[in-house]
């Protein structure tokens, strides 16, 4: 895949955020923030909801890619709107002032990548904690998880493994995950009340999976057409007490 085809049309929406800046600084359009348990099918949900959304999918490969890849990164910032990069720099000094962030420079370029990607809007990113950096009025924080069995069981298949290995592999990768996002993001991904929605994919499979997170991206999409870029309201303040 080039990073031509890679990369989404960009999106129309805006919204005003905390900072007093001026409204094309922002994000055009929502995101998705899919975040996932170790062998829950994150990876393939987040493809299933990019194809019933028509947006643009970062999993770890395209992040990888574009992480390592000049050119790559060259497009995305020039693919932003205007006032994205003003954006992207307020909205990472804001990210080190509110958390007291001290990153890497790897840290540090994985935070603006995954930034500038949401600043164009429409665009559905697996991982790298991204539902913990980027604000919530233009982001669906969503959680996909299920039974360890399951996951196991999935793992063993893909990978070709013995179940034992799998298990192996399975608390693995949840570790370093969450050692990730406690550590260099200083967040705590075992609260469930840091997610806009959390979806057992165990339970409700591939499909069902994508298009509920489908049905949650577009009636938040309502309420910020609702809101307006004058005023950011949440959904508790649209529907009322």
């Amino acid at each position: 895949m080039t990073v031509d085809e890679a990369i989404a049309s960009p999106p129309m929406h805006g919204y005003r955020g905390d900072e007093p800046l001026d409204a094309s600084t922002f994000p055009r359009g929502l995101s998705v923030a899919l975040s996932r348990e170790a062998g829950a099918r994150g990876t393939t949900i987040a493809h299933k909801l990019g194809g019933i959304l028509g947006w643009q999918v970062f999993d770890q490969e395209m992040i990888d890619y574009l992480i390592v890849n000049e050119s790559g990164r060259a497009q995305i910032l020039a693919e932003l709107p205007d006032g994205g990069r003003q954006w992207v720099e307020e909205r990472y000094r804001k990210l080190r002032g509110d958390r007291g962030l001290k990153t890497d420079p790897e840290t540090e370029s994985l935070i603006r990548l995954v930034l500038s990607v949401a600043a164009r809007g429409d665009a559905v990113i697996v991982g790298r904690g991204a539902g913990f950096l980027l604000p919530g009025e233009t982001t669906l924080h969503v959680r996909v998880v299920s039974t360890l069995d399951s996951r196991v069981n999935y793992l063993a298949q893909a990978l070709r493994m013995t179940r034992e290995e799998a298990a192996e592999e399975v608390r693995a990768r949840d570790d370093r995950r969450a050692r990730y996002l406690t550590r260099s993001l200083l967040c705590n991904p075992s609260d469930p009340t840091v997610y806009d929605l959390i979806v057992n994919s165990g339970r409700l499979g591939v499909e069902a999976a994508a298009q509920c997170i489908g049905w949650a991206v577009r009636t938040k999409q309502q309420f910020v057409d609702l809101a307006g870029p004058p005023h950011t309201a949440g959904i508790d303040e649209l529907s009322g007490p």
